[in-house]
């Protein structure tokens, strides 16, 4: 987040990990770094701001810290370094690096040299010289300083890995420059770091001599032999201004900084008295602001020195340039109130005539007006942008559970076509085969429990079917009551169809041994049966639309259900033909009378002589010496062994139905059956089955309650 504060921990995490990563120094992850900032902030709009910073690389960086001030109206937390540079002869610098943030110095020589090469065309190298702590008003402040060396053009030719130079002299030059290097630190630590102390002619010598030697300016400057200017024109258009001495004792004040603090009045009152310095954070004593001369001064006033009924406003902060008279040992520090908007200005009781009409603070509290209604407005843009992700991120978790119910109620594809608008047109299957089941004698058990015995029956029952529909990789079409229906080779043509649902009812009916009758308390017992066949296949309906199957092989496929015996899968003629040489046991049954068929020829399915019981309720395998599950319960609960089939590489129709409670909502589809007339047939007591109709209401409820 662009405006966000970030804690120095983070920064130093992220760098230890990039350390690890590419296997390289702390130090060079953070000059590396430096190099991409300096590059970011010309990205970010900061570009022609640096630029005019300074003319040249000393320049530039005594600029910094009024840079870092002014970005301080915006950014208000921030905790910018400190810089203060001491020039020296042949292009050297002396960099001292002020902070309070331990472990960052690094990433300075990468901005740096960056800075010299992209603005300035020169190529720089900095050295560490000295590094401690000084103990501030604040705290320990890390102090480093460097030392800035120009390349010469004959050092950079060298630099290029040109192997036929190398020689005497290159080794030579090399150990001249460690020596003059360690002069150079020598000389810095002999000597006072405080710059007032510096002749002033050196200073004009330094600035005349600096880069390649040649005068930078031939101008010089005319002073009047006296000031032209009286005491109280120049208070009043210096309105903020205070001239203080060695000990800090105010000689001289503007007049509006005497109207806003009024103990400036009193002569020879001490600064620090009424005054803190609130950046740079250093101890207020005349050696300190020497130290820190470059650098922006903020003031605050002390509240406790205050009149009584100003003590509910809010502060004054001052911010301005402190200037060194060496004739008359005194510090006259240039200033203006530090505000950031007109409520500030209005909080304090100030007026805009208050400030001198030449003074920028001025414009800069109306600009910086604008400025702050921008970073609102930004804020709000990131604000919204991360609750609509957050938003996005919930949205695609609702539309993963609406798309997982529409595939448990429609074949996938299907389900596609239809969110896309499209008409799903209907198709034609020339083989499959359909199963249908129900439970023996399930009108009687109807009569004598009540409803919520019946439905958690059903409910026991059909999330073990639903299980096997993923085992074996065939389609749960229906339920309606007791019946249930599924289909192999469509919606997705398979070549295995029967042999799948051949496996699919063997493992019903051992699901059917674990759930229980709630009359008697033994296990339920169920009729199968199976037929291979062309049908057609399409969606039909606008509301609650449903995919049906239509022609004779689901009537067929009822007809052996219902002509079936308790605990025996029953099979037609055309489903025996296909499981043939399958590695399945099968017997014949006989010659029976089929309604609507004539006489038929049919089988019964006794087991599957290859795949073993595990493998047919898919089953996960358990290593040797594991501990087996305790109940089915907990099996159906892992993960839905898949059996594998000669053609098992085809995706499974239904990818959710290893988990029964998102299979459930298909117990809720509709087959389009050509006819009901097994509601006319006459069987023996125990194998009766009546098919309510479609449009009675009692069915329409059960099922809605199912």
């Amino acid at each position: 987040m662009t405006y966000t504060v970030y804690d120095d921990i983070i920064t130093i995490k992220l760098i230890q990990e990039a350390c690890k990563v590419l296997g390289v120094s702390m130090e060079a992850i953070l000059k590396l770094f430096g190099e991409y900032f300096f590059k970011f902030c010309k990205m970010s709009g900061y570009d022609r701001m640096l630029r005019t910073l300074g003319g040249n690389l000393a320049e530039f960086i005594e600029n910094l810290d009024a840079l870092h001030s002014y970005l301080a109206l915006s950014y208000q937390e921030m905790n910018a370094p400190s810089f203060r540079v001491e020039k020296g002869v042949d292009g050297k610098m002396l960099l001292h690096y002020y902070s309070d943030r331990s472990g960052l110095c690094h990433i300075v020589p990468g901005i740096i040299e960056a800075v010299a090469k992209d603005f300035f065309d020169i190529d720089v190298t900095m050295d560490i010289l000295d590094m401690n702590e000084e103990e501030e008003r604040t705290g320990k402040k890390k102090h480093v300083v460097f030392l800035v060396v120009q390349k010469t053009p004959r050092q950079m030719r060298r630099a290029k890995p040109d192997r036929s130079q190398e020689g005497p002299d290159i080794q030579r030059d090399q150990e001249d420059f460690k020596a003059a290097f360690l002069r150079m630190k020598e000389k810095y630590l002999s000597v006072s770091s405080c710059p007032v102390k510096k002749s002033h002619w050196n200073v004009v010598r330094n600035m005349v001599m600096f880069g390649k030697g040649h005068l930078m300016n031939t101008f010089e400057t005319v002073y009047p032999e006296r000031l032209w200017i009286e005491v109280k024109t120049f208070c009043n258009a210096f309105p903020f201004h205070i001239v203080f001495d060695e000990s800090l004792r105010v000689k001289q004040a503007g007049v509006n900084i005497q109207k806003y603090v009024p103990g400036l009045q009193i002569q020879k009152i001490r600064l620090d008295e009424y005054f803190s310095i609130i950046h740079p954070q250093v101890t207020f004593s005349i050696f300190s602001i020497c130290k820190f001369i470059n650098s922006q001064f903020v003031l605050k006033t002390r509240r406790e020195m205050m009149p009584e009924a100003w003590k509910t406003k809010p502060t004054l902060k001052l911010r301005g340039q402190m200037i060194w008279m060496e004739s008359m040992r005194c510090m006259i520090y240039m200033c203006s109130p530090k505000l950031r908007s007109l409520q500030e200005l209005e909080e304090r009781k100030m007026h805009l005539s208050d400030i001198a009409p030449h003074d920028t603070t001025r414009d800069l509290i109306l600009l910086n007006q604008q400025r702050l209604a921008e970073i609102e407005l930004s804020n709000q843009l990131e604000r919204k942008k991360e609750e609509l992700r957050v938003l996005s991120k919930h949205l695609a978790i609702e539309k993963k559970k609406t798309e997982t119910l529409l595939y448990a109620m429609l074949p996938e594809h299907v389900a596609n076509q239809l969110k896309e608008g499209k008409k799903v047109a209907a198709g034609e299957f020339k083989t499959c085969t359909i199963l249908f089941s129900d439970v023996v004698t399930f009108t009687n058990i109807c009569a004598a429990c009540e409803p919520i015995h019946i439905v958690n029956m059903l409910n026991s029952m059909y999330s073990k079917f639903d299980r096997l529909t993923s085992v074996h990789g065939v389609y749960k079409v229906e339920t309606i009551g007791d019946a249930y229906m599924v289909v192999g080779g469509v919606p997705v043509p398979i070549g295995s169809h029967a042999q799948r649902v051949a496996n699919f009812a063997l493992g019903m009916r051992i699901s059917a041994r674990e759930v229980m009758n709630p009359v008697t308390g033994e296990p339920i017992q169920i009729r199968v049966g199976i037929h291979t066949g062309p049908v057609l296949a399409g969606v039909v309906g606008d509301k609650m639309p449903r995919y049906c199957l239509f022609g004779d092989t689901v009537n067929t496929a009822s007809r052996m259900e219902s002509h079936g015996l308790p605990n025996k899968v029953h099979l037609s003629p055309t489903t025996y033909r296909a499981l043939e040489n399958q590695e399945f046991e099968i017997t014949e049954r006989g010659e029976i009378e089929v309604k609507g068929k004539g006489k038929m020829t049919t089988y019964f399915l006794i087991q599957n002589l290859k795949a073993t019981e595990d493998e047919i309720m898919g089953r996960p395998k358990i290593p040797l010496g594991h501990k087996e599950a305790s109940t089915q319960g907990h099996q159906e609960n892992k993960a839905v062994a898949v059996m594998s089939y000669a053609d098992s590489q085809q995706p499974s129709p239904n990818k959710e139905a290893d988990d029964p409670e998102k299979s459930a909502p298909e117990d809720s589809q509709v087959t389009g059956w050509d006819s009901v007339e097994e509601a006319d047939d006459q069987l023996p007591s125990d194998q009766t089955k009546t098919y309510p109709l479609q449009s009675d209401p009692v069915l329409s409820g059960f099922c809605a309650l199912l």
